[in-house]
């Protein structure tokens, strides 16, 4: 409504009502109620959008755990991990507006509807917290506890928020009058339970984060026993080598047994509180089931009554869809008590006893010493001892949450195993032994012994049961089998072209060649690679599809070879150089450029391939001269000009008569040789990936090799045949200790 008719009405009932000092009064009081209700009409136009913008967060959550749920069904994870929807400042934030409804005290909900709305978003809460709680795992002890103090602060911020709600009666309220008392003390119910529920996941939380640092520390120290042990087996068979790829997929076989069973997320996931966490999201979803068609169907009516209008319908399905699908991941974590066997799992979940690593971290802080300022010996006595009693309550509460969750545990999840195993013996005496007998020894017993040697878990007695350690071999054979899928064939048929020895690193630059720069010039695998490719770029003569085979071989192998740089040769002498090859190389590829020139049109009267070699010397030397301290410019410019240089020597009177075929084909052998001369140190970047001193990252490393491995499988085995020089590993990774060896030994 216009202000200026509200107050030419104004004025107009004072006129009327001025014989009446009371009447005059009781409709000033009238007018400034029509006024705020206006007032208040305009300011919630907004609403409905900004209900939308809750429905779109929730939505965005939606897809995070369904992303979580693809990548383990793909990847044979029923575990499912925290990939995608992790517990960070940018997910509290996407949570803290999709719950906005619950947190809203001031507007009323009072169609159906609109408390479904509401009290759906708690279920959906729960459904979060409980997808998120693996996530833990993934994080360092700072990010544990900042992690934990902000979800901590907005629950609780939550469930004050509720419980004002509940105590005001503003989450209870219907619009029509003398609403049924049974109703009342339903939604009242609804609410506390999951009040309950939010604060009983929030002690899981606090319960779980004080126990992996210590978990982490007793998988870590497993795991360098196992490494140092396995390194030690590796030196004394040394004599014994049947194959760099066999030993290579024996090497990637046991570091992925050791990444999977000792892998934070897996170790959080098979733990009681997760599992508990489970069982609490499944009690949400149920009652959240309950709340949908109660509402809906006792809803006469779709008027959207609160000032949230069409978009509350929006919020509650995307929210009640967001609570059945991110049921499966916490539900579907019971699967991981079938990775072990029965009495393992019995071992795992005794009620009366509770793991010394759930509490070590809280023993640590009490008994470690405290730094005061203050200087009286009483005062010191006092604090200590209120330390030493708050953490033995909290000791004690924290054992009180392990128990807790173990018997919901048993309750919920021990009974189904003990169905399914009645079953499955029931089956089996139905059908006879043979058959599983015979399945069963499918695999050599010594076979799954050595297997075994890798297996890290918390507890000893918790013993990985056969068809888990078979699905942790078959899975890393399936990734490998699908990356050998993945070969770079147009890579392949470059390194075919590769001189017994890799001759090429030696030719490609003389030491009779003065270098451009002042100071000591240094070599990396890649910046000889691309300028080899632009002089081969630069031959206009050459057949278009020997070229675009050229520069896919080049492509595909410059991805193995950065890799090697990365990971063997990230010295700072070298990046600076590796740098400078990378921003040629897309310099090149994406607009067949060479330091501002267009190739291959470099001159019109360049067209014989030793003019060719000149004009790039001389126009290297002249970019040097001008390149005002640029570092790329200098390192381009020097590599350039001293392999031109280094070819025009070599071929001295005939390179009149060298034709732009021949140079090609010499290009493309200097290529193929430094090419396999670098991937020569494929085994040992694959050995360094399986190796990775950060456990939270370790998987994925693994992951990496055993995809490596697969993709350069016929790579390795094909340099191998070619030999490589006698050198030491670590000497392998520098083409210079490689043309040290040419010149020492073939001067």
């Amino acid at each position: 409504m216009d202000p200026n008719i509200l107050n030419d009405y104004h004025e107009f009932l004072l006129l009327e009502a001025s014989c009446n000092d009371s009447a005059i009064v009781y409709l000033t009081q009238l007018w400034k109620l029509v006024y705020n209700s206006d007032q208040q009409t305009r300011y919630s136009k907004p609403m409905p959008w900004m209900g939308m913008y809750t429905a779109l967060a929730s939505l965005f959550s939606v897809f995070a755990m369904v992303a979580d749920l693809l990548h383990g069904m793909r990847n044979s994870k029923l575990r499912f991990p925290c990939r995608y929807f992790t517990l960070n400042a940018a997910s509290l934030t996407v949570i803290a507006i999709a719950i906005k409804l619950p947190m809203d005290l001031s507007n009323l909900m009072p169609d159906y509807v609109d408390q479904a709305a509401k009290l759906g978003s708690l279920g959906f809460m729960c459904t979060m917290m409980a997808n998120l709680l693996p996530s833990l795992a993934t994080m360092n002890s700072k990010e544990l506890f900042s992690n934990m103090i902000a979800l901590g602060v907005l629950v609780i911020t939550l469930v004050v928020d509720i419980c004002i709600q509940i105590n005001t009666g503003i989450l209870t309220y219907h619009a029509t009058d003398g609403a049924e008392e049974a109703y009342v003390r339903d939604q009242r119910f609804i609410a506390i339970t999951y009040v309950a529920l939010l604060l009983m996941l929030l002690m899981i939380y606090a319960c779980s984060s004080l126990s992996i640092v210590k978990s982490k520390e007793i998988l870590e120290s497993k795991y360098q026993a196992v490494h140092e042990t396995d390194l030690k087996d590796r030196e004394m068979q040394q004599q014994l080598r049947l194959g760099v790829v066999w030993e290579l997929r024996q090497r990637v076989h046991n570091y992925w047994t050791m990444a999977g069973t000792g892998s934070p997320q897996f170790m959080t996931a098979c733990s009681v509180t997760t599992s508990a966490s489970g069982v609490i999201c499944v009690l949400s979803t149920i009652l959240h089931s309950y709340i949908m068609p109660f509402h809906i169907e006792t809803s006469s009516s779709w008027d959207y009554n609160s000032d949230y209008k069409w978009s509350m319908l929006v919020i509650l399905m995307t929210q009640f869809v967001g609570v059945i699908v991110g049921a499966i991941a916490p539900l579907s974590r019971y699967y991981t008590y079938k990775s072990f066997k029965i009495s393992s799992i019995w071992n795992h979940i005794k009620v009366s006893t509770v793991e010394s690593y759930w509490t070590q971290k809280l023993s640590d802080w009490k008994h470690s010493s405290m730094s005061f300022e203050s200087s009286s010996c009483k005062c010191k006595i006092v604090i200590q001892n209120l330390k030493i009693l708050i953490l033995n309550l909290c000791i004690g509460f924290q054992m009180i949450v392990v128990m807790v969750c173990k018997m919901m545990v048993v309750l919920w999840f021990f009974l189904p195993i003990c169905v399914q195993s009645c079953f499955f013996y029931w089956k089996r005496l139905k059908t006879g032994s043979s058959s599983i007998n015979s399945a069963q020894n499918d695999e050599p017993v010594e076979q799954n012994k050595d297997r075994r040697r890798y297996v890290l878990q918390l507890q000893d007695d918790k013993e990985f049961a056969e068809r888990t350690l078979r699905s942790i071999s078959k899975s890393v054979d399936h990734l490998i089998q699908k990356a050998e899928r993945k070969e770079p064939e147009n890579l392949v048929k470059l390194l075919a072209k590769s001189r017994p020895g890799f001759e090429g690193v030696e030719k490609f630059d003389s030491p009779h060649v003065p270098p451009l720069l002042s100071e000591e010039y240094l070599h990396c695998w890649s910046l000889p690679l691309v300028t080899l490719t632009i002089v081969a770029v630069s031959l206009p003569n050459i057949q278009k599809n020997l070229l675009d085979c050229l520069l896919s071989g080049v492509r595909e192998g410059l991805v193995y070879v950065s890799l090697v740089e990365e990971t063997l040769n990230a010295f700072d002498d070298h990046v600076g150089i590796q740098k400078a090859a990378k921003t040629l190389w897309l310099e090149v590829e994406a607009n067949r450029k060479w330091l501002g020139n267009k190739l291959p049109k470099l001159a019109p009267q360049v067209n014989t391939a030793g003019r060719i070699l000149q004009w790039l010397s001389n126009t290297a030397e002249r970019n040097y001269l001008r390149c005002d301290n640029s570092e790329y410019m200098s390192i381009s410019a020097n590599s350039m000009y001293r392999i031109t240089k280094t070819i025009m020597l070599s071929y001295d009177e005939k390179i009149d008569t060298f034709s732009q075929v021949e140079l090609f084909t010499e290009l493309s052998s200097l290529i193929a040789d430094i090419l396999g001369a670098c991937l020569n140190n494929l085994p040992q970047v694959i050995i360094m990936k399986c190796h990775t001193s950060a456990i939270e990252k370790r998987e994925a490393s693994v992951h990496a090799a055993a995809q490596l491995l697969g993709e350069t499988t016929q790579i390795i085995s094909s340099l191998q045949v070619l030999g490589p020089p006698r050198l030491n590993p670590e000497e392998l990774a520098f083409i210079d200790k490689w043309r040290a060896y040419f010149m020492h030994h073939f001067p």
